[in-house]
């Protein structure tokens, strides 16, 4: 089968070996993320209802959720929403069915607002999905007979789009820190210790020669601060607290951690929230326009800009070839010696089978050095090897194995 893949080595820098890097990550309780999310949940509802059902994924789409702020006051000891948020997913989905006992209706709407206040009540310690969340849906309507077309789920899927994914690996050292630093202050381990801090975390990276400068927005809980010295003298630790976790990671980089740089204590300014997010205030989101399918927003590196969440995993490329396109990376780095860092891209053709993609570009960055040919040999194959068995992402992501934002 001719799968179109094609090996070559560049001199392409990495972002590491520039001058200047910038690498961003929104943390989970960011507007986007939680947009991400409740496509994404939606989505894997969906999905699972079907395959409990009808024994395979139906068509689906839920990847246009908006949401729009609310509005709050909050203050130190208490506060109050006094506008809820509003989360509306939007796409299409199979919402009939012709069966042999008649046309059997999918309850769209319930399963995604399920799916949804779920995975809220699941991450966000302070926003209650009954109390402070309207979450609604418009899902374009679709209709599917299976009556007679057994086989036809025993197909490769064909591309519903013509679209690409990309991926790259390994992570710099600054891409890395950006990714574990949020996922640090998002973890557990950490709110307990310091129960004050939301999950609205953003985490911008900037690399300057040997300086790295991170830029931390956090949202703080206003009922668990007494007053303005608390705050500050808890922001201050966790400025200390991750100043010393980067710079035992990066021993060789001078560290700099700012956090809340729009603070003005002196006229009495903070990053107040009720419920530990900035959607509570005015600040939107909507699906794709937060993390790549790697975790992270990354301006000097090839992206795509498809937004993967809430996309159906059985046959939209802007989903599957991104999430391929970066474990393949990956593989293809580690199994070759770990001496190239390797950038991916798959493009689809629509109407054509996903496996059989209409490019699959494998660039490996040689830094002016001869790529052995058994090398380029083993990327060919490990492409090759992963596109064969591209069936299998569908399991990875209804599994939630695979990264998405």
């Amino acid at each position: 089968m001719a799968r179109n893949i094609f090996v070559e080595a560049v001199n392409t820098p990495t972002p590491d070996k520039m001058a200047v890097e910038l690498v961003e990550r929104k943390g989970t309780g960011h507007p986007d993320y939680i947009a991400d999310a409740a496509s994404e949940e939606a989505s894997l509802q969906l999905s699972r209802y079907y395959i409990k059902r009808y024994g395979r994924i139906l068509h689906h789409n839920l990847d246009k959720t908006l949401l729009v702020g609310g509005q709050s006051s909050p203050v130190f000891g208490g506060g109050e929403l006094t506008q809820p948020i509003y989360i509306i997913v939007s796409g299409r989905a199979t919402t009939e069915v012709s069966t042999e006992g008649g046309i059997e209706t999918i309850p769209v709407g319930p399963l995604v607002i399920r799916a949804v206040k779920r995975w809220i009540k699941e991450n966000l310690r302070y926003l209650d999905p009954e109390e402070h969340v309207v979450v609604d849906y418009r899902i374009g309507k679709g209709s599917v007979d299976l009556r007679g077309v057994f086989e036809e789920g025993k197909k490769t899927p064909l591309a519903n789009d013509t679209s690409f994914g990309a991926g790259f690996y390994p992570l710099t050292v600054l891409e890395k820190l950006v990714y574990e630093t949020e996922r640090y202050l998002n973890s557990e381990e950490f709110k307990k210790r310091y129960p004050e801090l939301g999950e609205d975390i953003k985490v911008m990276g900037l690399r300057k020669g040997k300086t790295i400068e991170l830029t931390i927005a956090g949202a703080f809980i206003s009922i668990l601060l007494d007053d303005a010295d608390h705050y500050m003298s808890v922001k201050n630790e966790i400025v200390e607290r991750v100043k010393d976790r980067v710079s035992r990671l990066a021993p060789d980089h001078e560290v700099k951690i700012f956090m809340n740089t729009a603070d003005i204590p002196e006229r009495g300014i903070f990053y107040l929230t009720v419920t530990g997010t900035s959607a509570e205030h005015g600040d939107d989101g909507a699906t794709g326009r937060g993390n790549r399918v790697n975790g992270l927003i990354t301006p000097l590196r090839t992206m795509s800009l498809e937004a993967a969440a809430g996309k159906n995993p059985v046959n939209h490329v802007g989903k599957i070839y991104n999430v391929v396109a970066n474990m393949a990376s990956k593989r293809i780095y580690e199994e070759t010696g770990e001496e190239f860092p390797v950038t991916v891209h798959i493009l689809s053709q629509i109407g054509k089978p996903i496996d059989e993609p209409f490019v699959a570009s494998v660039k490996l960055v040689s830094n002016e050095r001869e790529v052995p040919s058994h090398v380029m040999e083993t990327a060919r194959a490990i492409m090759d090897e992963e596109l064969s068995n591209i069936a299998r992402y569908t399991d990875y992501i209804l599994e939630k194995k695979a990264s998405l934002f």
